[in-house]
């Protein structure tokens, strides 16, 4: 967990906004097209379809962008056709890591997440190999001033999520998979629309790393991430405030 959150905060202080900006787009675009598919059109009728959107606004993606997102991947002939794909291995210094894509091509991405892994320390692995060590959640992010701790923790609890944890800054609720629209759609009722809401995979370990083995984590990460096809990149790693300091310099 914060491994994962601190490799995102060192890799948005990185140059080429523009570009990142495009390729989240892209990854967007993505899920948007799967989600339009798999239900109706209409994100009030289609939980999947409602997050995705939800993930584009946090991207600050146009409405119009949105929309012409969902009218090609249910109008005729619909686009490019995009399957979810799951990659599991492990980086350096033993740091596990779950890759998930969507692709058009199951053997053009299988080869660079390949790739990636053998030209940065890594080894891919079988399908489950490294899942086990994670916690598949649902996560919802409200700001801190959306309610007080205990209207947040009566609201979550009342709303069947396992878990809150409150701060100055954010209220972070944590549920289970299965029951993840749910406990969404009712603190949207309640408090309007979340930062934030995902699917998430938490480590229930994580691994230490020192400030070189972190930059060779870090590296295959980045090389990861800068796959069109791959969505989410998830590891088990954990960095002291010095070692982030020290790579975020």
């Amino acid at each position: 967990m914060a491994g994962h959150s601190q490799f995102k905060n060192i890799m948005h202080r990185k140059g080429a906004q523009d570009a990142k900006r495009a390729k989240q787009f892209a990854k967007v675009i993505r899920e948007i097209t799967v989600a339009a598919r798999s239900g109706l059109p209409d994100p009030a009728s289609n939980p999947r379809l409602r997050a995705a959107i939800s993930a584009a606004r946090e991207v600050n993606m146009p409405k119009d962008t949105v929309e012409r997102a969902v009218k090609k991947a249910t109008g005729a002939g619909g686009g490019d056709d995009y399957t979810e794909v799951r990659y599991e291995g492990y980086g350096p210094a033993g740091v596990a890591v779950i890759v998930e894509a969507l692709t058009d091509n199951r053997n053009r991405t299988a080869s660079d997440v390949r790739a990636a892994f053998s030209k940065h320390g890594g080894s891919l692995g079988e399908t489950n190999s490294v899942s086990f060590m994670f916690n598949r959640v649902g996560v919802i992010v409200y700001p801190g001033s959306a309610a007080s701790e205990d209207d947040m923790l009566e609201a979550a609890i009342d709303a069947g999520a396992e878990n809150v944890v409150s701060a100055d800054e954010n209220h972070e609720i944590t549920c289970a998979v299965e029951s993840f629209f749910t406990v969404r759609d009712a603190l949207e009722a309640r408090f309007g629309e979340p930062e934030k809401a995902k699917l998430d995979w938490r480590p229930e370990n994580s691994v230490p790393l020192d400030e070189e083995k972190a930059r060779s984590v870090l590296k295959l990460l980045d090389v990861l991430e800068d796959s069109d096809d791959v969505q989410n990149v998830y590891a088990n790693f954990d960095l002291s405030e010095d070692v982030a300091a020290a790579l975020s310099a």
